[in-house]
């Protein structure tokens, strides 16, 4: 088994109160008396974002801290918020880029196309390899909540927006990993401009929490991408293998 690497940076500063990310992406206390690094993110938040997660800090309350949300451009076309579904005390989490249609109209994630060739992906992999799990088993949200405008690609003030309650859902949560499809997800964990071809079936780090990157379903359901989806279910495998074994 390849051994999870960090990380080199983040798209988004989420730093915690007296506390700073070693290099090897674990997170330490700070000595007392010693004041936390600055946190420019904070004085960028607009009004109504925890700019921190607090201190007991539940799915549920994150749902509540969203409310029928105005804080960015996005929720000026929506339908509903998609906030995430699953087991709230999931192993593994998959993180998408955002709602689509079908995931705008029903208020879920990974509804539509691309969410049942994720269902197929997760129980067929599982069953395959002989690990009792289901789609019903793991965790799945977006990196922004509401559909963006034609199912363009999120802005970066939008994924700074809501990239503050996407983190603190994985917080809230602590999978064993995450599985993070597409590059909009990479780059929002991982902070990087390198591309998901370049970046799946490595090992990498959000804080201290494994990460690998495979491609998104909605990229695998053209047709022309007969080897990314051979690659994207080897991607699959070793998250399955790597946290149920």
């Amino acid at each position: 088994m390849t051994k999870p690497t960090p990380a080199a940076s983040r798209a988004f500063r989420f730093d915690l109160p007296a506390q700073e990310t070693t290099p090897a992406g674990s997170i330490s206390v700070a000595p007392p008396g010693v004041a936390p690094a600055p946190a420019p993110i904070v004085s960028m938040l607009p009004n109504g974002i925890p700019p921190l997660a607090p201190p007991d800090d539940t799915l549920l309350k994150i749902q509540q801290d969203i409310g029928d949300c105005r804080r960015c451009r996005l929720c000026e076309q929506r339908s509903k918020i998609v906030f995430g579904s699953g087991n709230e005390s999931a192993a593994l989490v998959f993180v998408g880029e955002g709602p689509g249609a079908d995931e705008d109209a029903q208020g879920l994630p990974f509804v539509g196309r691309a969410g049942q060739l994720l269902t197929q992906m997760i129980d067929g992999t599982a069953s395959k390899e002989g690990i009792p799990v289901r789609r019903t088993d793991v965790y799945i949200c977006n990196v922004v909540k509401c559909r963006p405008p034609e199912n363009r690609t999120p802005q970066p003030d939008e994924m700074e927006i809501c990239g503050q309650f996407l983190f603190r859902q994985l917080l809230a949560i602590r999978p064993k990993a995450i599985c993070a499809l597409g590059s909009t997800a990479a780059k929002a964990l991982l902070s990087t401009k390198d591309g998901v071809t370049r970046l799946r079936g490595h090992w990498h780090k959000w804080r201290d929490i494994p990460v690998m990157v495979t491609y998104h379903p909605s990229y695998l359901l053209r047709p022309y991408n007969q080897n990314a989806k051979r690659e994207a279910w080897e991607d699959l495998k070793k998250v399955m293998h790597f946290v149920y074994d």
